[in-house]
């Protein structure tokens, strides 16, 4: 073996034999065989050119040079996994989880903030289920009711929408000659926001679709009326997709909430990340003015 290499695999066998003084327990925490233990302490006592270990009948001691080496040994390779371990935490991307629905909300956001800290990539996975937990993932954005666990980053509030360019109706009475859009397979939150209104509407004509974002989506076709979280059209209503044809909107109770991992388990980007999200309407500051340097 080279004097210029030095054996990293035989250090860390060393380390965690001297630990347990014990060649069985050394194997099974390395998940390797005793015979293969052994070799290892042996190459690097070879390499060092000194003995490690006494063998007797109970176990195994260390040697005077052993017990000398080890602490120094032991710094030296808990320095290592550390540096190690704080660059890959660093470089690692951000795993978040977030319900189809709120990518209109979410997208326009995480845009800006990879162009203003390019460092921080997060990985994004979509689901249909709204209530979901954090399970393999970094940040997960649940919707449903407010959670005392989780960072509430905004209410869900109602209100209808339509593609620039169509009719726009004088009143809620007018959108009975329209076709309604409904983000789920029932009508209760077109019911919610006419209720609100205090208004009864007959809905003649109806288009269910799987989530609100198709619902939407087909709005901005000209399909016909959608009734929308006016949290997530923001950016369609600013580039002129959409209009909002009435002022009321009702909140529905419902809130879309960051669960997040605990600093000392999540990546070290993760609070920046976080923070960003939290900010609320404002997509083009900067995170270096919030205080997320």
């Amino acid at each position: 073996m080279s004097r210029t290499t030095l054996p990293l695999n035989a250090i860390h066998a060393f380390l965690v034999t001297a630990r347990h003084l014990n060649l069985t327990h050394a194997a099974r925490e390395l998940c390797i065989t005793q015979g293969a233990v052994s070799r290892k302490i042996a190459a690097l006592e070879h390499w060092l050119g000194l003995t490690l270990f006494d063998r007797h009948a109970r176990g195994l001691r260390l040697t005077p040079q052993g017990a000398a080496l080890l602490p120094e040994m032991r710094q030296g390779y808990e320095l290592m996994a550390q540096a190690s371990e704080k660059a890959r935490r660093t470089q690692a991307s951000i795993r978040l989880k977030a319900p189809t629905c709120a990518m209109r909300w979410l997208v326009p956001r995480l845009v800006a903030l990879e162009q203003l800290r390019p460092e921080l990539h997060v990985a994004l996975t979509t689901t249909l289920d709204h209530a979901s937990q954090l399970d393999n993932f970094d940040a997960a954005i649940v919707y449903g009711k407010p959670r005392t666990d989780a960072l509430t980053l905004f209410e869900e509030s109602l209100t209808p929408v339509i593609a620039t360019g169509q009719p726009i109706p004088a009143s809620p009475q007018k959108l009975a000659g329209m076709t309604f859009l409904h983000p789920t397979d029932d009508m209760r939150d077109w019911q919610c926001w006419l209720k609100g209104q205090g208004v009864a509407v007959t809905m003649q004509r109806n288009q269910h679709f799987a989530t609100m974002d198709l619902a939407i989506s087909a709005a901005i076709q000209g399909f016909g009326v959608a009734i929308a979280d006016s949290n997530l059209v923001e950016s369609d209503i600013a580039s002129g997709r959409l209009i909002k044809p009435f002022a009321g909107e009702v909140k529905t109770g419902a809130t879309y909430s960051l669960l997040q991992r605990s600093p000392a388990d999540g990546p070290p980007l993760l609070a920046a990340l976080v923070a960003w999200l939290s900010q609320g309407q404002n997509v083009t500051q900067s995170p270096l003015s919030a205080g997320v340097a």
